[in-house]
Order: structure tokens, then C-alpha cells, then sequence
């Protein structure tokens, strides 16, 4: 049974989202014909235009851009916390349809990780009870999904899952605040800061202040706050002067 890494791909999104964010946004205000406002948007650069949008709160445009990823390497402990985003479209991988009875791929933790090797294989072995317990119960309970749906009972949160999501930009911006925030949960941290890497590679003017709330302000947390807003503000002046190089 192989541990797994993340891996994210953005499989779709809408064509040109700045310029439909812009369009979007300048049919609110204009008398132009959409042909017309159409045009207008296609012949001129809507960078500042967008940014002028998020600086208004204008939010509502935002959702007529949307990406799809697809995701593998991630524990069902984090599908848990993914789930919770609303506003969002999920296929996963099934565990009643799906048969782990050759092995299941799991998460490993990096605090587990950092105790050493000991302790890692004491995972490693971990894993292959579980396992051994699975098979066990799908011997005992018959073939097929109804073998699968109870003895997947005994498989561990760590447990690899694979699933496709979509999110419009406006959900994709609120999951960057909530889940690129240092008090997140270090999987769906590392996560949300892929998929981020990703938007910016497309749509940098959309998703260029995205991120924890300590990017655009007073940090959210309170008195939970980390006390690194300084040092994380640093860091994306970085990334965005590395992409503008």
C-alpha cells in the first residue's frame, strides 16, 4: 500500500475569466449593447478595471467565472473539511464502488513524519492492519458494492481519496481566505495554496490579493491570529514581483 502525495491539475475554466468578470460588471453601468460592451472588453487590458471591482467589493461578478480541478493524494480527513465549502461542485471516488482489496493509498502526516523513521513505519504497519482487517470483512461479507460499503467501515481517515470540484471565483476566493490561512488544517493548507498557484497562472488580476485575510487587513483570527501577518504580506509582494519578471 503506497503512501501518496497531493496532486492538483486545473482541469477547466471559463474562457478569458478576467474579461467575463469585466463584462460582468460593466453591463451594470453602460447602455452599450452586450455585442458592443463585448468588444469593448476583448480590445482593451481589464486589469485594472477588475481591480478596481474587488476594491469596491463589487463580488457578486465574480461568479461568472468558474475552474474545475482535479485532485488526488488526499486523505478522507480532508474531503471532511472540503465538503463544508457549500458553494462548490464535488465528484469523488467511491469507496462502495471502488475496491481497495489489492491496497489503498494513504496520507502520511508530517508531524509523524518529523518523529522519524521509527514511527513511520510504525504507521506503515498501521495501515496494513487496517487493510488486512478490510479484506477480511469483504471475504466475510460477499462480493461486490455491498462487500464494499461495510467493510469500508474500518478504513482510516488517512485513507486516499481522488475527486474532481468546481468552484466559481467568488467561492474560490472564500476558500483562499479560510484555507490559506496559517491556523488551517496543514492538508488542506497545502491544498488551497496549490490551487491558488494555479488561479494565479491564469487569472493573476482575480486572485492576486487572495488569500488570508491578513493580506487585505486587520488578521481575522483575533487573539488566535499566528502574528505573522507582516511576514506573509512579504511573501506574496514576492510572487507577484517574481511573475511580473
Amino acid at each position: 500500500m503506497p503512501e501518496v502525495k497531493l496532486n492538483v491539475k486545473l482541469i477547466r475554466h471559463t474562457l478569458s475569466p478576467e474579461e467575463v468578470v469585466a463584462l460582468g460588471a460593466r453591463l451594470c453601468y453602460s447602455r452599450l449593447t452586450v455585442d458592443g460592451l463585448t468588444e469593448r472588453v476583448s480590445r482593451e487590458d481589464q486589469t485594472a478595471f477588475v481591480e478596481k471591482i474587488l476594491g469596491m467589493g463589487h463580488d457578486s461578478v465574480l461568479e461568472h467565472a468558474s475552474f474545475t480541478f482535479g485532485v488526488e493524494g488526499v486523505s478522507r480527513v480532508l474531503l471532511a473539511q472540503l465538503t463544508r465549502h457549500r458553494l462548490a461542485s464535488f465528484s469523488v471516488q467511491s469507496q462502495r464502488y471502488v475496491s481497495y482489496a489489492k491496497g489503498f493509498g494513504y496520507v502520511v502526516p508530517p508531524r509523524i513524519e518529523a518523529l522519524g523513521e521509527e514511527a513511520v513505519q510504525e504507521y506503515h504497519r498501521q495501515m496494513a492492519q487496517l487493510h488486512a482487517w478490510y479484506t477480511a470483512w469483504q471475504e466475510r461479507l460477499g462480493t461486490g458494492e455491498g462487500s464494499n460499503e461495510d467493510a469500508r467501515f474500518v478504513l482510516p481517515g488517512a485513507c486516499e481519496t481522488r475527486l474532481m470540484m468546481t468552484m466559481n471565483v467568488r467561492e474560490l476566493r472564500h476558500f483562499f481566505s479560510l484555507r490559506m490561512c496559517s491556523r488551517a488544517q496543514w492538508e488542506i493548507r497545502a491544498l488551497a495554496t496549490e490551487m491558488h498557484r494555479l488561479c494565479m497562472e491564469v487569472a493573476p488580476a482575480l486572485f492576486a490579493d487572495a488569500g488570508p485575510g491578513c493580506l487585505r487587513g486587520a488578521c481575522p483570527e483575533g487573539a488566535k491570529s499566528c502574528g505573522r501577518a507582516l511576514e506573509i504580506r512579504a511573501e506574496r509582494k514576492r510572487l507577484l514581483a517574481e511573475m511580473a519578471e
